[in-house]
């Protein structure tokens, strides 16, 4: 769902969202009415009153939305299976300003999973931005936290934001720059 399938609502119920792109939290109030602009990943980017906000997919009730499900893994799952989970997780995190998810962006850039001497999987994660001073930043990192966190058996998700190398285009994968136009 993207800016030119905008969806009606009037929210159900106070909700804490964050303001698009300064990264501040703000309490949105019920009956304000605006639209959806982007529903993706489980969360939502939302117009009200000329000001974008991102509501999280556990609140999508107060949108008249349903709230996604949580991921699963079979009881026998390998440390592979959790690492292919863990990288579809953060496959749903966008920008809520950019309607293309964090992978394809090229934002991650090490995925290692480990173990702790209780035999709880550690998620350690390196990440960046598309810019340094991305006011998203904390909240695109605690996004990813998470959602790695809601994968069965993962006990904690490490997420390090770093800037070497710095992000360019040239890291997105071709269906990106496709999509957002950056051939």
């Amino acid at each position: 769902m993207y800016r030119h399938e905008q969806v009606p609502f009037t929210l159900q119920r106070d909700v804490e969202a964050i303001m698009v792109p300064a990264g501040v939290p703000v309490t949105l109030r019920a009956d304000k009415t605006g639209f959806i602009t982007q529903a993706l990943g489980g969360s939502f980017t939302v117009y009200i009153e000329g000001n974008l906000f991102r509501v999280p997919g556990k609140d999508a009730d107060a949108l008249g939305q349903e709230v996604a499900l949580g991921p699963e893994l079979p009881p026998d799952a390998t440390d592979e299976d959790v690492k292919n989970l863990v990288w579809d997780q953060m496959r749903t995190c966008y920008d809520p300003e950019i309607p293309v998810n964090i992978v394809e962006l090229g934002l991650i850039y090490e995925c290692e999973i480990s173990h702790e001497e209780s035999g709880e999987r550690i998620a350690t994660i390196k990440m960046t931005l598309t810019a340094p001073g991305c006011g998203m930043g904390e909240v695109l990192v605690q996004d990813v936290k998470d959602k790695v966190e809601a994968v069965p058996t993962i006990k904690r998700a490490d997420v390090e934001l770093v800037f070497d190398p710095p992000w360019n285009q040239t890291m997105m994968s071709e269906a990106a720059r496709l999509q957002t136009g950056m051939m």
